[in-house]
């Protein structure tokens, strides 16, 4: 029946879907890099029906809605502060806008009761077997499941394991993005403000929790950069170097880098996958279709794992049949979705003063505005969900098989 995955990646896609695999009686195996559940992180929203019918259908709606932040306006300003854009805080948080920490923390309370967590640990090895798949993990323990899922992001170790290099499905869209956290010594109000030049974003917004703190956000152009992913001190050199020279508070920010414990830095890159699956195992989330920023991929996630547990138990386990139908069902709509992604690195940090100046012109007007508005909520909401009864006699908890 294939009851017993194993899931990569416990940030949001992973927990989802070992929710709902819980739900339909599965046996579900989430293994996680970092030694625990990650905090903070910044905000991410869920924008339309098809959002809100799957956490509806989850149950989620009422607690993440007293998580909620509040959404973040976003100013946009000149070298000396003054103001040349303001946009309300709907334009970024959609309907509802929660911390990835929170969200990640509700996904893992929910479905901890149908599943097993291995935080610590990671897959070094797949082998496909006649009856299921052996997995090698880092600490040196091996195990047999019926399938394995790669939830783990758009730098999916999964599929390098079972489809190949990340280099053949990712692709670099221009930019990098950094986010590190502060003391909110420049006395910034609600949401984030911002400074351009061609190519750059220096940002800085207040702590949804801590009017205290801030979280600094740099965005700038450049061809792929070749750099070690864990070595944050080169990190933080590539993006000094990137806005050296620069006024407003830029060089403020810059000194706080130097001093962050807790820098996030990465390219603006969107993941295409030819195929989902390949035997008995499959991505979802940004690992099969995804983009680093604006391609509404935490929504998607929850919606892929919705959808694909679904299909796992209408096909009673069969993975041929459910991957397929999984992908068939989600594909247009999860490209659908990414695609704002492509657009994010030149909205954030258009390449020439004109460019910057032709945002700020047409986000002032209202009309234009509200229609970017809608769109987003069209394009969330394109997909008719399918109705999945959740097997309720398997819902209760199960013991968690020793690691």
């Amino acid at each position: 029946m294939n009851r017993n995955v194993l899931i990569s990646g416990a940030s949001i896609a992973g927990p989802a879907l070992a929710y709902w695999l819980g739900r339909h009686g599965f046996q579900p195996t989430v293994v996680e890099l970092a030694p625990a559940l990650r905090q903070g992180g910044q905000a991410v929203d869920f924008r339309g029906e098809t959002h809100l019918t799957v956490l509806e259908r989850m149950g989620l709606l009422p607690e993440l809605r007293r998580l909620q932040t509040g959404g973040t306006p976003m100013r946009f300003v000149d070298e000396r502060g003054r103001t040349l854009l303001d946009l309300p805080a709907q334009f970024a948080g959609g309907e509802i806008e929660v911390l990835r920490g929170d969200l990640a923390r509700v996904l893992y309370e929910h479905s901890l009761p149908h599943a097993e967590y291995i935080f610590g640990d990671s897959i070094v090895s797949l082998t496909e077997t006649s009856s299921g798949v052996r997995a090698d993990f880092r600490s040196g323990i091996s195990r047999d499941f019926d399938l394995v899922i790669g939830a783990d992001g758009l730098h999916s170790n999964v599929r390098r394991l079972a489809f190949g290099p990340e280099e053949d499905y990712v692709s670099h869209l221009g930019y990098y993005a950094a986010t590190w956290q502060l003391p909110n010594d420049l006395g910034v109000g609600k949401g984030s403000v911002g400074y351009n030049v061609p190519g750059r974003l220096a940002s800085v917004g207040t702590d949804h929790r801590d009017p205290a703190r801030a979280g600094a956000f740099f965005v700038f152009a450049a061809p792929k950069l070749s750099y070690d992913r864990h070595d944050p001190e080169q990190q933080k050199r590539l993006i000094a170097g990137a806005f050296s020279g620069l006024g407003w508070e830029v060089p403020r920010l810059l000194a706080s880098l130097h001093q962050a414990p807790d820098l996030y830095f990465d390219s603006i890159s969107r993941a295409d996958a030819d195929t989902w699956s390949t035997g008995r195992v499959c991505l979802v989330g940004d690992a099969a279709c995804g983009a680093t920023i604006g391609g509404m991929g935490t929504g998607t996630a929850v919606v892929a794992a919705y959808v694909l547990a679904g299909e796992l138990a209408q096909a009673r386990g069969d993975h041929r049949a459910a991957f397929a139908r999984y992908e068939s069902r989600l594909r247009k709509y999860a490209e659908g979705c990414q695609a704002g992604g492509d657009r994010t690195g030149k909205f954030l940090a258009p390449a020439t003063a004109t460019g910057i100046r032709l945002r700020n012109t047409l986000l002032s007007r209202r009309l234009f505005l509200n229609g970017m508005l809608k769109l987003g909520e069209k394009v969330s909401s394109t997909m008719a969900l399918p109705d999945y009864p959740a097997d309720r006699q398997h819902s209760s908890a199960r013991t968690p098989e020793p690691a």
